[in-house]
């Protein structure tokens, strides 16, 4: 199998958010791999920050409402494989994440890592412990030939204006069509005020996709789970507080849920690295109770 070299722009390294307003929102990390721990040599970060600028305008230059409709037509036909859980999550590891200096470890253990940390603060709440475990599963479809702007990083609705609050601001979507057209660019653009974030298309990601799949295959995750799949990525709502006017009753009731997932999420590299070998029967029970069998990709 190939190696696929994929950025992910995380909320921890994020160029555009200084490390004041990351203390204030709980997200700054004292790790080796920071500026001031590392020598010039040794630091991989700061060169991937006009990587990072470029997937994001490529993303928002190009992910317009009738784009990300045609990547649902694409990709939600889930004739690209038939794997269950555990294999997605082997098939998962030919990813090598550009932005982590820490390249030998495989994306596997950060999807037992942020399961286990889940799983140590809500120990009676399986379902959870599994949605951390899949929840970048949906980042196969690299491995597939879709480019980075496609697969990660953080999420905004399409249709209607964007928000100041993503990421590079405004500026990054000048190149988008659809701040021309005026069906588009005003604050709801196509949606109607309170219609739920069900009716709203969200720009293509790994976020989406994994929802759609686990839709699909009938999967028996909860409301609150699958929230946090499709919206874990969606920074602009439930950090910044954007786009509520699009939000109904759920949605509110639901964004603790997903605020709740994200603290697990950031990637720590001082976490031991856990035991998969050992934990592997406990998470097949969790996958054989709620997303069994062979599944559609």
């Amino acid at each position: 199998m190939r190696e696929v070299h994929i950025l992910d722009p995380s909320m921890v390294y994020r160029p555009d958010i200084s490390d004041e307003e990351k203390k204030k929102l709980g997200i700054f990390q004292e790790t080796n791999f920071r500026p001031e721990n590392q020598d010039e040599d040794a630091f991989r970060i700061y060169e991937h920050n006009e990587q990072v600028k470029k997937t994001y305008t490529l993303m928002h230059t190009h992910q317009t409402y009738e784009f990300v409709q045609r990547k649902h037509a694409q990709w939600l036909t889930f004739s690209k494989a038939k794997m269950t859980v555990m294999e997605g999550l082997e098939f998962l590891n030919s990813l090598i994440d550009e932005s982590d200096p820490d390249t030998d470890v495989p994306n596997i253990y950060h999807a037992f890592q942020t399961a286990e940390r889940i799983r140590e603060k809500h120990p009676d709440k399986d379902w959870f412990h599994l949605v951390g475990l899949i929840h970048d599963l949906g980042k196969v479809m690299a491995i597939w030939g879709e480019p980075q702007w496609c697969v990660v990083g953080d999420t905004f609705p399409v249709g209607c204006a964007p928000d100041p609050s993503i990421v590079y601001g405004l500026e990054s979507f000048q190149d988008n069509p659809d701040m021309k057209n005026p069906l588009y660019n005003t604050k709801l653009g196509v949606y109607d005020d309170k219609c739920g974030l069900e009716r709203v298309l969200i720009s293509w990601g790994h976020d989406e996709y994994m929802y759609r799949l686990l839709l699909h295959n009938k999967c028996k995750i909860p409301d609150a789970g699958l929230y946090m799949i499709r919206f874990h990525s969606f920074y602009p709502w439930h950090t910044s507080g954007a786009f509520k006017y699009l939000c109904n009753d759920k949605d509110e009731e639901m964004s603790k849920w997903v605020t709740e997932f994200n603290q697990f999420d950031l990637y720590s590299k001082v976490d031991k690295l856990p035991d998969i070998d050992k934990l592997r029967p406990y998470y097949q029970s969790l996958i054989d109770k709620y997303c069994p069998g062979v599944l559609e990709w």
